[in-house]
């Protein structure tokens, strides 16, 4: 193998150099054409630029329903954070939480998730558990109670 016949790669490439008089075939204009939006320094138009005619997506209708006016959303607390806050035989409800500024808004109601470990027996108020929770809670031996 020699060196002359290797494939020619991009390191080898050299840069095309632009703007160095009519000699080189690729001055005046620099390879930007004549004139225009293009042709001017600092131009950069974005993909979906459309030359000022209305976009698409301005033109096709909206569609769908979104209920995020009516959704229900509930601050979240995890049993990592019962575990830090609540002492052995507590009771934990929402208007603690929030008293005790754990949570900021009740929002909807309160969801207790699975995230951390619980080694004290609380007994745990909420809105909504996930299943896994609900296990943990009553592995330690406290209680669950959906309000």
């Amino acid at each position: 193998m020699r060196l002359e016949s290797l494939p020619k790669s991009k390191e080898l490439k050299t840069n095309k150099r632009v703007g160095r008089g009519p000699g080189s075939g690729m001055g005046k204009t620099s390879t930007h054409g004549e004139k225009g939006q293009k042709a001017r320094s600092g131009a950069s138009i974005s993909a979906w630029f459309q030359g000022g005619q209305s976009p698409l997506y301005r033109r096709i209708p909206k569609r769908g329903f979104k209920n995020t006016r009516f959704e229900t959303k509930y601050a979240v607390i995890n049993l990592s954070d019962l575990d830090r806050y609540f002492e052995d035989g507590d009771t934990v409800t929402p208007e603690v939480l929030k008293s005790r500024g754990i949570i900021k808004k009740q929002l909807s109601g309160v969801k207790v998730l699975a995230n951390g470990t619980l080694t004290k027996k609380l007994t745990v108020k909420a809105n909504r558990f996930s299943s896994i929770a609900v296990t943990k809670i009553e592995e330690s031996g406290g209680k669950t109670e959906v309000i």
